[in-house]
């Protein structure tokens, strides 16, 4: 009897595609709609009105055709952009913008790692801060204005909250003030990892390289790399703060490179090493000599 279903093959198609329907459903279908294939990370908040249109001037000029949006759980990666992607922080996504393709760097960890200012400046003219980018302006966005009515449907679409008031700030903003927003909402909901330790110096280190006239010079091609888009050329100040009589403690300098400081600046101990940072010292500290040491009562 039980082979009988064999010589049938009709009978046997229909039921072979019943029990294969029936294994998707609990298998797959089922599943998607409990809670647990939904993470949402505790932390993460709705898009506003002004960052989610700035996602959508995201998703417009294809910028997620060259940055990726999220960080493997590898070490090389974790190293390079930040702590590993979790999938509760995309859930108010739709769609997601994970990206295949680096021409750019990832940007899953880009939210507030720099200030607007930073950002306006970037989008400006990206060469500005690295030269070897291929990224083109975008500097014209800031003449493109939002339109608060599209942005009330949206968001009703999105299922996100809003109220009148913030629908009507966006009057008068434009698509860079937008994409800014969004810069700074993207991984947000992760808390960023503690800086190394080993990134600072002791707290009695004096700079190795005070005395060496080598490194004046490297610390100025690194500078001008690193530093001249926020700082200035020469350390004038720009975005960043004037350098020319920035009176601290060389271990505090160090650190300060190599950490960031107060979520306006970020570290660079990730890309520089310790003789690196410590020629940039260096360099800042030849800027204006003469005015510092006066200002202590040194004799230089």
């Amino acid at each position: 009897m039980a082979g009988a279903i064999y010589r049938k093959p009709i009978v046997f198609s229909i039921v072979a595609a019943l029990v294969i329907l029936a294994g998707t459903l609990a298998t797959m279908f089922i599943p998607m709609f409990t809670a647990e294939m939904h993470p949402r990370l505790a932390n993460l908040k709705p898009y506003t009105a002004l960052q989610l249109a700035g996602k959508d001037v995201y998703q417009q000029e294809g910028c997620n055709n060259c940055h990726t949006q999220t960080v493997r759980p590898l070490r090389t990666e974790v190293m390079r952009y930040g702590e590993y992607s979790k999938a509760g922080e995309f859930a108010n996504d739709r769609p997601f913008l994970w990206g295949s393709k680096r021409t750019g760097p990832d940007l899953a960890r880009i939210g507030g790692k720099y200030p607007d200012a930073w950002h306006v400046k970037h989008f400006g003219n990206p060469q500005a801060f690295f030269a070897q980018s291929n990224m083109p302006a975008y500097d014209w966005l800031a003449g493109r204005m939002l339109d608060p009515e599209a942005m009330r449907a949206r968001m009703r679409v999105n299922g996100f909250p809003f109220t009148e008031q913030e629908i009507g700030a966006l009057a008068g903003r434009s698509e860079l003030d937008a994409l800014v927003a969004y810069m700074q909402a993207i991984g947000a909901a992760v808390k960023a990892a503690a800086p190394a330790a080993a990134a600072a110096p002791p707290p009695d280190a004096t700079n190795p390289l005070a005395a060496v006239a080598a490194a004046v010079a490297d610390g100025r091609a690194l500078y001008d790399t690193h530093c001249a888009a926020c700082h200035g050329k020469g350390g004038t100040g720009d975005i960043g703060a004037n350098l020319e009589d920035f009176d601290t403690d060389d271990p505090d300098f160090y650190t300060i490179i190599a950490q960031g400081y107060e979520g306006s600046m970020p570290g660079f101990a990730d890309q520089l090493n310790s003789r690196q940072i410590w020629s940039i010292v260096t360099y800042v500290r030849s800027l204006a000599p003469v005015e510092r040491g006066a200002e202590k009562g040194e004799n230089r």
